[in-house]
């Protein structure tokens, strides 16, 4: 057994000696080759030689000479570096803050520095910071009508997310602008904390809000108890000859504010009744409406088949779909005055080719501006253009020309042709008689634009206005110059509004129960 011993450490001496012999005890054991034997003793040698290992390894590190480089972390302005003697008799570094004295571990090997730079940024007692992370701040805010109103505000993360996805949903941004040097500078100027997101990001973050609206908008349209009023519109591409529809729904949340939204937009087969009827009962099924009260549309043909297709799928309506279909009052307004106008009496043609004649290329255009300008007349409004689909765009045109009346005088003398190219020009009697026109459908355009108010309710003031258009009728049906006109006129106010049979009932129920009880007096004797 003894001899075992002698070989194994006649062995390790001699591969010692052949290295180098300068070499110190601990490079000495770190390099002796381990050899294994079975017998007891060579294994109780085997694990004195470990235990000098470990040995001589902490008294390698206890030994060792602390570097003390050049600090790099910015916590150390505000902390003070203290070695402390801990319970197994090594010495590693603390951090004491230098405002509320608190020691924080921050040995290199063991912890580091964040736990400093967190305490920083959290130490109540330091000078340089601004606010406690946890405190909200006072911000004012404008409200709608316009006052102001003091409210807490405190970053928020989620809800700068949502915001910028709305921005770009709503604003119909290309994703590429949240990485715009111009909004990523203005973005940082009002709050550095933020951090804006990739395009890509945008991108993925847009499909899933989409689908997180869709879900909650099906759940509340799904509702047997929401009502929802719907609107919708065909029309035919100009330039693809391609015919598309779009569904609007009109409801009230459970605060009592109004909304609309676009529900459906798609490419449909033809202006037909019954494929009209289709998309619009294919819309209704897949939002799973179960309470729809009425559909407001304008007042073509083919709208009537639809909804004479769509009243027989769809079930519990009032009175059977009686009073399904609402016709838009705007589009009833579009057609009176479309019918006055047929009679358009030479004076009014005279304007209109006069202002089409200048319009017509730049050079007129210009020397109609500078006859503005000699005639005094300092204004930036210019001569409007006629659409034969717009019967305002023709008030315009009357109203813009009898404002520019005296240029057209010396128009007339800058440019040679325009007097032999017309024919006959307008003179100041023309004028006199537009003027009137413009007066009369004044109201006209003034209603029109009432009724066209997508952000407020309006049946409320329907019978209101409607009963107006009516005394407006027979006030100017006494002037002999507007005899034919309004006419023709009534003709088309008594097919719509003439009888009160022809209304829909629930203009009736909003009558009743929102007008103010002395209007309501004046309807009653009225109906009388």
């Amino acid at each position: 057994m003894e001899s075992k011993t002698g070989i194994a450490n006649w062995i390790a001496l001699d591969d010692y000696e052949i290295q180098d012999t300068n070499v110190d005890e601990e490079e000495f054991i770190e390099d002796t080759p381990q050899i294994n034997f079975v017998d007891d003793s060579a294994k109780d040698d085997q694990s004195n030689v470990n235990k000098r290992k470990r040995t001589n390894s902490k008294t390698k590190t206890s030994n060792k000479k602390k570097t003390s480089g050049k600090e790099t972390s910015s916590c150390w302005d505000s902390f003070d570096k203290v070695m402390i003697k801990e319970d197994d008799g090594m010495e590693r570094r603390y951090g004491k803050c230098q405002w509320c004295e608190r020691l924080l571990k921050a040995d290199v090997e063991r912890n580091g520095t964040s736990s400093l730079l967190k305490h920083v940024d959290r130490c109540p007692k330091n000078p340089n910071k601004l606010q406690d992370p946890t405190q909200t701040k006072l911000n004012l805010k404008k409200e709608s009508n316009g006052d102001t109103s003091v409210k807490t505000w405190k970053h928020d993360d989620a809800r700068i997310k949502k915001a910028l996805l709305n921005l770009f949903v709503v604003g119909e941004l290309p994703f590429k602008f949240v990485e715009n040097e111009a909004f990523v500078e203005y973005t940082n100027a009002l709050n550095a904390k933020v951090v804006l997101p990739s395009r890509h990001t945008i991108s993925r973050n847009v499909s899933k809000f989409y689908i997180e609206e869709r879900t909650k908008m099906l759940q509340f349209l799904s509702n047997p108890k929401t009502a929802i009023h719907l609107t919708t519109d065909t029309w035919t591409s100009s330039c693809q000859r391609t015919t598309y529809m779009v569904v609007t729904a009109h409801f009230i949340d459970e605060n009592w504010m109004m909304h609309k939204r676009i529900i459906n937009f798609r490419e449909i087969d033809s202006h037909k009744g019954e494929d009209m009827g289709r998309e619009l009962l294919d819309c209704i099924r897949g939002w799973g409406m179960k309470n729809v009260m009425t559909i407001t549309l304008d007042n073509a043909a083919t709208n009537d088949k639809a909804m004479d297709f769509l009243v027989k799928k769809l079930p519990n309506l009032y009175e059977g779909g009686k009073h399904f279909q609402v016709r838009c009052m705007a589009h009833i307004l579009n057609l009176i005055v479309k019918d006055g106008l047929k009679y358009q009496n030479y004076h009014v043609e005279c304007i209109q080719k006069a202002v089409r004649y200048i319009r017509l290329s730049p050079q007129r255009i210009n020397k109609f501006k500078k006859a503005m300008k000699d005639c005094g007349l300092q204004t930036k409004k210019f001569l409007c253009g006629d659409t034969p689909t717009r019967w305002n765009s023709t008030f315009e045109l009357l109203k813009s020309a009898y404002e520019l009346r005296e240029a057209f005088t010396e128009f007339g003398i800058r440019d040679k042709s325009y007097e032999r190219d017309l024919g006959r020009v307008p003179e100041n009697y023309d004028f006199e008689v537009v003027t009137e026109m413009v007066k009369f459908f004044e109201k006209f355009k003034t209603k029109t634009e009432l009724v066209s108010a997508t952000s407020k309710p309006l049946v409320n003031i329907f019978i209101r206005e409607v009963l107006d258009v009516d005394i407006h009728l027979r006030k100017w049906s006494t002037k002999p110059m507007f005899l034919d006109m309004v006419k023709d006129m009534r003709t088309k106010y008594e097919k719509y509004w003439g009888a009160y049979n022809k209304m829909n009932d629930f203009m009736y129920f909003a009558f009743y129960l929102i007008l103010p009880p002395n209007h309501l007096f004046c309807y009653m004797l009225l109906k009388k």
